[in-house]
């Protein structure tokens, strides 16, 4: 086999990240102290960075940084900051989220490599294309994809120049990465920052089917499908794991480095897996590569499985067996650390020595010698020295020092500064001296910047205008079209799945010309081109889509949209970077904000904001069966038939929360929804005048929310409160209850 695929290593830590290099990683990903999508890990700080990235490069190891967030607008100089100095190592490459920043990358840094991050969950060709058009050079696909989603992807991916990475070992989410709400909703900790306390692995009131753990998926490994990801010719192979310890990612790393030489080597893959079951796991499948989505996939146990694992290898009786187990596998893990300290504690990521040695006579030029451990470069000062008085331009110790304070940012540390061949009381003009530092610098740090540090123009927020709101709203049934008339905007909600259904849409659109299409967040393969089909077929006068394929095909045939809610738009660049680059008519804001930091956003001129004010809030989108789990399913493999035909809806009790609902309707994928509904009449006086859509969601989503006036009055209801009637908002929270808005209230 000719081909080589890129091993990608997670690096928590210093100590994982050598574990990684050791072990036998292509490249490693890791994460500053913020701005990254596992603050719980312990990451590293920017002055570690240099060191690792001095290591890894001396082991031929990539580093990738992670800085896979959302990013709130006061955040913003932060993070540019840490762009700028980021361009000032020799990173290999960033990994991002947020839409703003993808916009800022491209339009500001385009010498930064970027990736699309999994929390982008990129699954359809639309998707590929939009990151495209962001510089986008590698994306992160979607965990839930099988074997033949992900090969026509990649074809797709090569075909526009960019590379895939496929997960293939670790914890699986059972959400759709960037989709879960619900560590955001519960504790306030928002997924889409890094924060999520995965609540889905919590124990839960035992369910009808007997399980505790319901939301608990085992971890996924691809170990013994290496040689299907090689025939779709995928780029790289990620292993999750940047909380995990180093000597975790030593075993994993290795055991996969020795299969990819099988591999290489023309041998048939192993598929012994058993050294993986000797690290932390929860159980392993398959089941989203092989497109086997079984109720096996599912483990009622969150924590380690390792012990349990090697009883059921053991012949003696139970009890004995899982302490038996438990001994034998600390020992083993006893021996792992101690030989992979061993290793790592060769070496290092101090920074090397730098010795200058400066050289010259009056009326000559300043010669500057730079001595690293690698090479010795002599760089020289294009006006000559003079003589003169001691000020803060004489070439000595403490003006140099003073001058290249800043080396302390880059791979080196001043070990010393010569001056045996310079003359005396020698100076130099103080622009020739800057002149020489810039030299000094673009010498030993790689900048991948061609010019000085960038400073992004001041955004200014659109002056206060009399604006009248005007509602929008959402429905899934045609039995609500009779609240199309008197209001702006009325969407109706595409399925995840469109199939044979495909006409029943394009007649409901034919027939009713002023209803407006919704599309979900999820379109995978074949239901993503139908619905790509559906779009161009009935030529709307806007949409609004969650998915950003579908965007693209918008923007790439003049289709009027809106960014829906689930696109995450969070700051002012995120707006910038729908309306300049996609031509974007318009955008939710993220109801994960709270007053202030809605309030700093900085809209576009001739840009309509939209946001939910009343909604059901889902907690998770999945596509694998969560009926098995909880209720139990005489089917024990989600099929196409499940998609096309399943409508349930049941509660899941939790033991703090009070009951979530999981509801499944026909065409689309298994959600949970939060018991209470959103609902925040706040939003209409805090924000005063920065909305031009208030939206509603009067889908029939059975929560613990009721309403006790009908469809028709609640529309009215809304639209008086948002003309000024403030009465009408009292009258909504008497006849919506009970009701939430604490995401508002705390924000991300």
């Amino acid at each position: 086999m000719t081909q080589t695929i890129e091993l990608l290593a997670p690096g928590g830590d210093v100590d994982s990240i050598k574990a990684a290099i050791v072990a036998g990683a292509d490249a490693v990903y890791c994460g500053l102290e913020q701005f990254n999508a596992r603050n719980r890990a312990e990451n590293i700080s920017f002055d570690q960075l240099n060191g690792i990235l001095r290591l890894a490069h001396n082991h031929n190891v990539q580093v990738f940084l992670t800085l896979n967030i959302i990013i709130i607008e006061s955040e913003i100089p932060a993070f540019i900051r840490l762009l700028n100095k980021l361009c000032k190592t020799s990173i290999d490459g960033i990994i991002l989220q947020d839409l703003g920043m993808l916009y800022v990358a491209k339009k500001h840094f385009p010498e930064l490599k970027v990736h699309g991050s999994t929390q982008l969950t990129t699954h359809n060709d639309g998707q590929i294309k939009f990151l495209k058009i962001l510089n986008v050079n590698r994306v992160n696909l979607s965990r839930e994809l099988d074997i033949e989603e992900i090969r026509s992807l990649t074809r797709t991916a090569h075909e526009n120049s960019i590379m895939t990475e496929v997960f293939v070992h670790g914890s699986n989410c059972l959400s759709f990465s960037g989709l879960c709400y619900m560590s955001s909703v519960f504790e306030g900790k928002s997924g889409n920052r890094g924060m999520c306390s995965q609540p889905c692995r919590n124990q839960y009131i035992t369910t009808p089917a007997g399980k505790q753990f319901p939301l608990n998926l085992k971890d996924n490994s691809a170990y013994r499908d290496l040689a299907d990801l090689a025939e779709a010719k995928v780029d790289s192979l990620k292993i999750e794991g940047r909380i995990k310890k180093f000597h975790y990612v030593y075993t994993v790393v290795q055991t996969w480095r020795q299969q990819l030489k099988k591999l290489y080597s023309n041998h048939t893959i192993s598929n012994d897996n058993a050294v993986l079951y000797k690290v932390f796991n929860r159980g392993f499948t398959n089941g989203f590569l092989a497109g086997r989505l079984h109720r096996d996939m599912f483990i009622d146990n969150p924590r380690d499985n390792s012990a349990l694992h090697l009883a059921k290898t053991f012949t003696a009786e139970e009890g004995n067996n899982l302490e038996r187990a438990k001994k034998q596998l600390y020992a083993e893990k006893t021996e792992i650390i101690v030989a992979v300290q061993d290793k790592i504690s060769r070496l290092n990521i101090d920074k090397a020595p730098l010795t200058i040695t400066c050289a010259g006579q009056e009326n000559m030029p300043l010669q500057v010698t730079l001595i690293t451990p690698e090479t010795s470069i002599t760089l020289t000062s294009e006006f000559h020295l003079r003589k003169g008085p001691a000020a803060d331009n004489t070439i000595n110790s403490t003006n140099l020092t003073r001058l290249l304070k800043n080396i302390k940012h880059t791979e080196y540390y001043i070990e010393d500064i010569v001056f045996d061949d310079l003359q005396s009381d020698l100076l130099l003009p103080f622009k020739q001296l800057t002149a020489l530092k810039n030299k000094i610098f673009a010498t030993i740090t790689p900048s991948q910047q061609t010019g000085g540090p960038v400073t992004l123009p001041r955004l200014t927020k659109q002056e206060p205008q009399a604006l009248q709101p005007t509602l929008s709203l959402l429905i899934s049934s045609e039995k609500d079209l009779s609240l199309c008339q008197g209001v702006d905007e009325v969407y109706f909600q595409i399925p995840n799945c469109l199939d044979q259904d495909l006409s029943y849409y394009q007649d409901l659109f034919r027939k009713n010309e002023a209803l407006k299409p919704w599309f979900p967040a999820v379109l995978i393969g074949e239901y993503y081109h139908r619905a790509v089909q559906l779009l161009h077929s009935m030529s709307p006068r806007k949409i609004v889509t969650n998915n950003s394929g579908i965007a693209y095909e918008a923007y790439s045939h003049g289709i009027t949209w809106v960014a829906g809610p689930h696109l995450n738009t969070v700051n002012s660049y995120s707006l910038l970077c729908l309306k300049e680059t996609f031509n974007c008519s318009g955008a939710f804001i993220s109801n994960e904000l709270n007053n202030f930091q809605l309030r700093a956003i900085k809209g576009p001129d001739n840009f309509p904001l939209y946001y939910s004010m009343y909604h059901p809030i889902v907690l998770m989108t999945s596509r694998q069966c969560l009926f098995q789990q909880i209720t139990g399913c005489e089917k024990s493999i989600l099929d196409s038939s499940c998609i096309k035909n399943c409508q349930r809806n049941t509660p899941l009790e939790t033991f703090d929360k009070g009951c979530i609902t999981v509801e499944k309707t026909k065409g689309n994928y298994h959600t949970l929804y939060n018991n209470h509904n959103y609902l925040n009449t706040d939003i209409a006086h805090d924000n005063f005048n920065m909305f031009n859509h208030f939206f509603i969601d009067l889908r029939d989503i059975e929560t613990e929310t009721t309403v006790t006036v009908g469809k028709k009055e609640i529309v009215q209801r809304f639209d008086d409160f948002i003309r000024g009637n403030d009465p009408s908002g009292v009258e909504l929270r008497k006849h919506i209850q009970p009701t939430t808005h604490k995401q508002y209230k705390k924000g991300i």
